[in-house]
């Protein structure tokens, strides 16, 4: 994601109103800082949306967090993951151990969970090996990979959800309209979740919008490749995520309340913004791709929120997805195209 600017320290606990509190759950070593996790109350008890990162002091934030909220971990009656990456999900496993919840995401992100519980550390180290080669990444690159002990990675035995998020349908909460939108880009199984209320302030608009990472209000989320290493189809996730940000744009919530910063009104507008980013950006790949170039190539040259050079290791195969995401949308437009028989492939813009 691209870096935001500094704001001024919200309290960990807040009150949004009309039974929805947000806790700001740290996430360890990472720049955003936190995880906003929303308490919704229900009929039947607290349901919260995302967990936050599976880790000692994120965990006494909850725990701490839902107690000054007035309820606690045990009493948690459900658990909606907006996706399933670790800083949303990561706690949802030890809630349901202390509470008995139930956890609900979509069903392409449980199957990420349940394909990333069965694999061993060593298929991710020669899966990444391939991709990085397959994407004309330097040796001194791959290396550490070819050479790297298996051993158990973090993040590799997220709990399995036992409830489908179904797209459309209003989800089993006593007393509350919530409505799952399927939003894939981000991940293939990322939703939103349309609080069809009247805002408690009264703001003009159609009630609220649990975003995740689908929107955020001052940064652009990381669009990359999830895909089953056995599984050949050729994925388009800018494409499904730029479709996904019209949808949401069109429901026109009174305001958003994201997983990350802080809540924000005028989806539209900011809708709006990241459609002109990712044409903006795609432009610039045209530009950059007047010759043939790999898609590591093309993630040295792109614009990121720091010089190519200070980006760390990890970093850089998240940057070399998301490269691969843009070419893959300018491929399906018709305005590139792979060169035939290049090995590594590279990419060139269509005359």
């Amino acid at each position: 994601m691209q870096s935001s600017q500094d704001r001024e320290p919200a309290p960990a606990v807040y009150d949004h109103g009309g039974g929805v509190r947000s806790l700001r759950v740290p996430i360890p070593d990472n720049p955003l800082g936190h995880t906003l996790v929303y308490v919704v109350d229900t009929d039947r008890g607290p349901v919260l949306i995302d967990t936050g990162w599976d880790d000692p002091a994120s965990w006494d934030t909850l725990a701490s967090g839902l107690t000054a909220c007035g309820t606690s971990v045990d009493g948690i009656h459900g658990v909606v993951v907006t996706h399933h990456h670790p800083d949303h999900h990561g706690l949802s496993g030890r809630v349901r151990e202390a509470s008995g919840a139930w956890i609900a995401m979509h069903a392409a992100d449980t199957a990420v969970v349940r394909r990333t519980r069965q694999a061993r550390p060593e298929r991710w180290f020669s899966y990444m090996t391939a991709k990085l080669a397959a994407a004309g990444a330097p040796e001194e690159h791959i290396a550490p990979l070819r050479a790297a002990r298996p051993r158990a990675l973090p993040g590799l035995s997220p709990a399995l959800p036992d409830r489908d998020i179904v797209p459309g349908e209003l989800l089993d909460l006593p007393g509350r309209r919530l409505r799952a939108i399927w939003t894939p880009g981000h991940t293939p199984g990322h939703v939103c979740l349309h609080l069809e209320e009247t805002h408690p302030a009264q703001l003009p608009g159609r009630g609220r919008l649990f975003s995740g990472d689908h929107l955020l209000p001052e940064i652009t989320p990381h669009i990359g490749l999830y895909e089953d290493p056995d599984d050949t189809t050729v994925t388009d996730p800018l494409g499904d995520y730029l479709d996904s940000l019209e949808r949401v744009g069109r429901l026109a919530p009174a305001e958003v309340l994201p997983a990350h910063q802080h809540p924000f009104p005028d989806a539209a507008a900011r809708v709006g913004e990241l459609l002109t980013h990712h044409e903006a950006r795609l432009t610039t790949l045209l530009t950059l791709l007047a010759e043939p170039l790999t898609p590591w190539q093309v993630a040295e040259r792109m614009e990121w929120n720091r010089p190519w050079e200070q980006i760390p290791y990890g970093s850089r195969n998240i940057a070399v997805s998301e490269a691969e995401a843009h070419l893959r949308r300018l491929v399906k437009l018709g305005r590139a195209e792979a060169v035939p028989a290049s090995d590594p492939v590279t990419y060139v813009a269509v005359p």
